[in-house]
C-alpha cells in the first residue's frame, strides 16, 4: 500500500511527533493512501510558514505484516470511531495501546458536523449519518516506533506554492 505525507520536509526516517494540539488518533506519525489529500496538507503548513515549497513524502506498506501489530481500523465513520475521535480530541491525557490506527479524517467540514454533536444539537446517530454523505479522505496513524517499522520509505516530491 502506498502513503503519503505532507510535510516542510523530507523525512527518510519517520519518527512519533507528539502534537502541539489534539489530534484525531493521537501522537504519531499520519499519512493517508490520498496524494491529493497529502497535498493539501503541504499547502496549509507553506501557508502557514511562509516558506516557497514543501514535500509530499512516498512510504510503501508492507501490509502483510501489520498483522504482527495491534492495528485499529475503520473503514467508514461508525460510534466506535466517533467515540474514539472525540476521546483523543477532548478527554485530557487520553492514550491509547494501539499500534497504528486506519480511518476518515475527520477534516474542517467534519468538525462542523462534530461540533453540533458536542452541542447536543446532534446525537451519534445523526452524526454518523450526516458523515456518511460526506466523502472523506483516510488517514493513517504510526503510533509506535514498532508500527513504523513496517513503512519504508520510497521518495520525496517538492510542492511549490505561492
Amino acid at each position: 500500500m502506498k502513503l503519503y505525507h505532507g510535510s516542510l520536509e523530507v523525512i527518510e526516517n519517520p519518527r512519533i511527533i507528539k502534537p502541539t494540539r489534539t489530534l484525531d488518533y493521537g501522537a504519531g506519525f499520519y499519512t493517508t493512501t490520498s496524494y491529493e489529500q497529502a497535498e493539501l496538507w503541504v499547502k496549509r503548513r507553506i501557508l502557514s510558514s511562509q516558506v516557497k515549497t514543501g514535500y509530499i513524502n512516498i512510504y510503501e506498506l508492507n501490509e502483510n505484516s501489520i498483522s504482527e501489530i495491534n492495528v485499529l481500523w475503520f473503514d467508514d465513520p461508525t460510534e466506535e470511531w466517533v467515540d474514539f475521535v472525540m476521546s483523543n480530541r477532548t478527554l485530557i491525557d487520553f492514550t491509547h495501546n494501539h499500534d497504528l490506527v486506519y480511518g476518515p479524517v475527520a477534516n474542517d467540514r467534519v468538525y462542523a458536523a462534530f461540533a453540533l454533536y458536542e452541542s447536543d444539537l446532534l446525537d451519534k446517530e445523526g452524526l454518523i449519518k450526516e458523515l456518511k454523505t460526506y466523502k472523506l479522505v483516510d488517514q493513517m496513524l504510526f503510533h509506535t516506533d514498532k508500527s513504523l517499522q513496517h513503512l519504508k520509505y520510497i521518495e520525496s516530491k517538492e510542492i511549490a506554492y505561492e
